[in-house]
């Protein structure tokens, strides 16, 4: 589960340059490290992913996090059961993570 991913981090700044910086110039190599590109190809056992993300989060309406991405990329694969949940009045705050890290531990506890 995750908590405000930067899902697509080969189509954001942020991600444009952390993936420079350790992986080089070569964008065709960041795609072994992009959750967005991975989703299309997986094809192991079933994944079920939990994922909260703040509608009011200043990264997600500056288009560093791109969950819509990860959304798309992840219909097109069986394999995959994506719950992005947009939490309304939500930032990048402890708050928001306080709020729903229960449903998350929850979460977790049914795989155990």
């Amino acid at each position: 589960s995750a908590f405000s991913p930067i899902c697509h981090p080969s189509k954001c700044p942020w991600g444009e340059k952390a993936f420079t910086g350790y992986l080089g110039e070569n964008k065709s190599a960041w795609s072994a490290y992009d959750a967005t590109d991975l989703a299309p190809k997986y094809h192991g056992p079933k994944l079920n992913i939990l994922c909260d993300q703040g509608a009011d989060d200043q990264f997600y309406k500056d288009k560093q996090l791109l969950p819509e991405d990860f959304v798309e990329a992840c219909k097109s694969n069986s394999n995959i059961d994506l719950q992005m949940r947009m939490q309304d009045g939500y930032d990048h705050s402890y708050y928001f993570i306080a709020t729903f890290v229960e449903d998350h531990i929850k979460f977790h506890s049914k795989f155990l």
